[in-house]
């Protein structure tokens, strides 16, 4: 095969081979509800899906995860042990999908994106912290692992995050723009158009969750049910369109150690006594919330109509997909899976197979335009397996 040669900034790389094959995709999303797992062949860059496999956390794990971004403290014993245990659940998840493979040698490489605890990439010392130690998952599963994707972008000076729009750029564009959307713990937007442009347009699922989980002891509001009693409390809807980070610029990314509980309690008591808001208007309002800031978002820059495709877990709760569809007309609103046989539960999973591909064959896996980076540079890190 001839050397293949692709511009990285300033610097022409050089590869003697492709490295096509088998990969796997490993990702808990910002929900922490468990790992998602993702099969797939790469050939020259095209990618076909073969099998997923999912394996939630225990609801003690869970719990302990979704606490750390209300109380945002954590022992260091309780850090080291929370590493390890949720690098063994993402391990024994892969293992299903390397069986189906016929064993380790069938597979190039893992992607684990990990568990994201920790995300703030502004400030004096910008930094981001998954959880999920590869080298356990190197050796667990005996085939190499590549992590710790967002690193080599923040280092220079990029958000770290989204990193799904240069895989959405490499499988779902077309002749004809595009946004794809996907509604995990944060929504975030890829804008499939003349320039590849993305962005987290602010919460999702990570609210929803939480506050179900609260006042009901539900891990999640099935199809929106329980939002569909309450009403939208349109002063409480102000003052959480109000923060900051709404009207932010791109590029921008966020995470439930910032939109989470804590944040949502300290909006709701500006309120004051006088305004009562029922635990079901607030699950209203917290829908009205995404689907609003995405609306927004995506009709600025296409306010005659665009087509989206949904992705993420928040693409099941049949609510939240109506109020976007009312929201975002003249804009239709499908699936990936509808629009490009894509499942939606899988795009992320099979977006971090992807990176692991890039990885293998030295290619970036940031687009600077959307993370804010200096420069495109090949992202993770390698973790051989014995």
């Amino acid at each position: 095969m001839k050397a293949t040669r692709w511009r990285c900034a300033e610097q022409i790389i050089i590869a003697s081979q492709t490295v096509d094959g088998l990969y796997i995709g490993l990702l808990s999303g910002t929900s922490a509800d468990g790992v998602d797992a993702a099969l797939v062949e790469i050939v020259s860059g095209k990618v076909v899906f073969n099998a997923a496999a999912t394996r939630p956390y225990e609801e003690r794990l869970r719990n302990k995860l979704l606490s750390l971004n209300e109380s945002g403290a954590v022992s260091l014993p309780d850090l080291v042990r929370l590493n390890r245990e949720i690098a063994t659940v993402f391990a024994d998840t892969a293992s299903e999908l390397i069986e189906s493979a016929g064993g380790a040698s069938a597979i190039v490489a893992i992607g684990s994106h990990g568990q994201t605890i920790f995300h703030n990439p502004d400030g004096l010392f910008p930094g981001t912290i998954q959880l999920g130690d590869a080298s356990v998952i190197a050796q667990a599963t005996g085939v190499d692992t590549v992590a710790d994707f967002r690193s080599a972008d923040m280092a220079c000076g990029g958000q770290g995050a989204p990193l799904t729009p240069a895989f959405n750029n490499a499988v779902f564009r077309t002749d004809q723009p595009r946004v794809v959307l996907n509604l995990g713990g944060i929504a975030n937007l890829t804008f499939l158009d003349e320039d590849t442009l993305g962005f987290d347009t602010g919460p999702a699922n990570t609210l929803l969750d939480a506050w179900i989980k609260r006042h009901k002891n539900q891990p999640c509001d099935l199809n929106g049910n329980w939002a569909k009693t309450g009403v939208c409390n349109d002063a409480l809807l102000l003052s959480l369109q109000s923060d900051p980070f709404f009207a932010k610029e791109p590029p921008k990314s966020t995470g439930p150690d910032y939109f989470n509980l804590t944040w949502l309690k300290g909006h709701l008591e500006t309120l004051g006594r006088e305004q009562v808001c029922e635990p079901k208007d607030v699950q209203a309002t917290l829908v009205e919330l995404t689907a609003t800031t995405v609306a927004r978002s995506i009709l600025q820059s296409f306010p005659g109509g665009v087509e989206i495709l949904l992705c993420g877990g928040g693409s099941h709760n049949a609510y939240l997909v109506e109020r976007l569809e009312a929201l975002c007309r003249p804009c239709s609103v499908s699936t990936t899976q509808k629009s490009c046989g894509m499942h939606v539960d899988h795009c992320e999973s099979i977006a971090f197979a992807w990176l692991a591909y890039q990885y293998m064959n030295a290619q970036p896996g940031n687009l600077p335009a959307v993370t804010g980076a200096s420069k495109a540079v090949v992202l993770g890190a390698l973790h051989k397996a014995p």
